[in-house]
């Protein structure tokens, strides 16, 4: 059995002590007449679990994708499995040679030049200076930083940083690659560029990828196995649509109320629903229909309002406004419970991480309400019928009612 696995874990634990009660000193004096009283009177603390008897296997070949929310566990999950820190409890095996990328910068010496640094960080993931020298022309390449190869990393922009280490840990054959949501500092454009290469790396090469992300689309495009934590227990492991399933049913509903000076602060977003399911993080199919509806609450009648809706990429663009009165919702005042639906026959927007911001506006503009990103969209990959590859998120941001079809032309007389 062990033959076919890349790792297997068990009863993972990982503690971390937690101090109260720690004051802040000024000057060095204070501080160290601080310490030798900590000698008599013990400091206060509590022992905080961020990953609590965790186990599960991974075959050689899969691509795990380890979700949950920001706290779960998941990068402490990948920092005892890359060895750089050590496990409270439990155990580990590795079946193969690690490459990791967790933080910008990892294993870089930022006085080194990229070229140094591309020995030295090969050295560091087990590796002879000869594999580095047959490997090093693809990973420059790569990367897309051989005019500044001999220019010290520290002047590197963490674009630039995070291109390098992923080159260096993707191309120096490690059996097992274990990526954390670094990836995001990089642009769309290399991000595409790292899935392809994990992609291959995974289904060409047979190699394992771990792999943390936020982005729901790039990890259902990439990985076939998934990992759910919450609050550093494992909840769920199987296969990626399910995991990820189950991940958008147990997001929060993200609810987000501001007080303007006048308002009493009645209202409240009590149910969000993406089609029909609670939830305000959802993947939905590029092309496919979408049905996105508010439930809102109000003790006592509203002034005159209207909704208003912002849609956002990822990098705060705002793509769309939707006003009432231009979608045949005017004025009116609300009492009670009361809601919004908002339905698109299709997604053209294209695949990647959308926001959604929601806002109640009196007569005079103001906000009466207000609920910034409180939907997130991840719109993955699909494809047309009878079209080889599926629409990509580097085409732009939105697909426009088109229709493109080819037919031989005669030769004219």
């Amino acid at each position: 059995m062990s033959s076919e696995l890349a790792l297997s874990v068990r009863g993972l634990t990982k503690e971390y002590r937690i101090v109260h009660k720690s004051q802040q000193h000024n000057r060095v004096t204070d501080a160290a007449v601080a310490a030798l009283k900590g000698v008599f009177v013990p400091q206060e603390f509590e022992t905080f679990r961020a990953l609590d008897e965790v186990s599960f296997d991974v075959k050689k070949g899969d691509v795990l994708g380890v979700v949950g929310r920001n706290g779960a566990g998941k990068s402490t999950l990948l920092k005892v499995l890359s060895r750089i820190t050590e496990p409270t409890a439990g155990e580990v095996h590795l079946y193969g040679k690690v490459g990791s990328l967790l933080e910008v910068g990892t294993g870089f010496h930022p006085e080194l030049t990229g070229r140094e640094n591309i020995y030295l960080n090969g050295s560091i993931l087990g590796m002879r200076s000869r594999e580095i020298t047959r490997q090093f022309d693809a990973i420059v390449d790569f990367a897309e930083v051989e005019r500044f190869l001999d220019t010290p990393v520290k002047r590197y922009s963490s674009g630039m940083y995070v291109r390098l280490a992923f080159a260096v840990a993707a191309h120096l054959n490690p059996e097992i690659l274990i990526v954390d949501e670094v990836l995001a500092v990089g642009d769309t454009q290399f991000q595409e560029k790292c899935l392809g290469k994990m992609k291959d790396v995974s289904s060409q090469e047979g190699k394992t990828v771990l792999f943390v992300s936020h982005n729901i689309a790039a990890v259902k495009a990439l990985c076939n196995k998934g990992l759910l934590l919450a609050n550093g227990k494992l909840l769920m492991q199987g296969s990626a649509d399910e995991v990820l399933a189950e991940y958008a049913k147990r997001a929060p509903v993200s609810i987000t109320a501001l007080s303007k000076p006048g308002v009493d602060g009645n209202l409240r977003l009590v149910d969000l629903k993406i089609n029909g399911v609670q939830t305000a993080v959802s993947d939905v199919d590029f092309l496919k229909p979408v049905t996105i509806e508010l439930v809102m609450e109000a003790s006592q009648p509203t002034p005159l309002c209207i909704p208003y809706l912002r849609w956002q990429d990822a990098n705060g663009i705002v793509l769309s406004e939707i006003w009432g009165p231009e979608e045949a919702v005017d004025f009116q005042k609300y009492a009670g419970r009361f809601s919004f639906r908002m339905s698109l026959e299709t997604m053209n927007l294209l695949p990647g991480r959308y926001f959604i911001d929601y806002f109640l506006h009196d007569a005079a503009g103001k906000e009466v309400f207000a609920a910034p990103e409180c939907v997130q969209l991840e719109v993955h990959p699909v494809a047309l019928p009878g079209a080889p590859r599926a629409y990509e998120a580097r085409h732009g941001l939105l697909r426009l009612a088109s229709r493109l079809t080819q037919q031989a032309v005669p030769p004219q007389a």
